[in-house]
């Protein structure tokens, strides 16, 4: 599948319904929560986006249709003292999946990130989503811990609304 890349303008009407659509399709899939997205989000996502200088999307294309999405978010690595980019989302429709999608935003944010000197790419992915898991390997990807002896990271977290 060809596919096309473009870094979202949140100011672009069409980049803006593109995502939420994006965001919805995955939001409903049982490894995006299997929830639809609240109105709300839907009304004030892609403005709250805006508002962020450290934030970055990326759609991709198969010629005019929007196919793909990768929401980022800059973050900072203490021990590079350098500048780190968190995948946030990756969403594929479900009828374009296994074609390339994935992979092609994944290249693309990672150029993305070189050549603005980003020191590495952190992404959090559910254990039982072996196709994604399958994908960052493939992506260079992998498991993250300091030593041995403490063992793997994990991502936690806690709700405060």
């Amino acid at each position: 599948m060809d596919v096309i890349i473009q870094k979202v303008d949140y100011q672009d009407g069409h980049h803006a319904d593109h995502l939420i659509g994006l965001l919805a399709a995955y939001a409903l899939d049982p490894m995006g929560g299997g929830e639809p997205l609240p109105e709300q989000v839907k009304q004030n996502l892609v403005s709250e986006l805006a508002r962020l200088p450290y934030a970055v999307s990326f759609l991709a294309y198969h010629g005019d249709r929007p196919v793909g999405l990768l929401n980022a978010f800059e973050g900072f690595s203490t021990f590079k003292a350098k500048p780190l980019l968190n995948i946030h989302d990756l969403a594929v429709l479900q009828e374009s999946r296994g074609m390339g999608v994935g992979e092609a935003l994944l290249n693309h944010v990672e150029n993305y990130a070189r050549e603005r000197g980003f020191c590495k790419l952190t992404l959090e992915v559910l254990a039982g989503n072996q196709i994604a898991k399958n994908l960052y390997k493939k992506s260079g990807f992998q498991g993250y811990q300091l030593h041995d002896s403490a063992g793997s990271a994990e991502f936690w977290q806690k709700s405060l609304a």
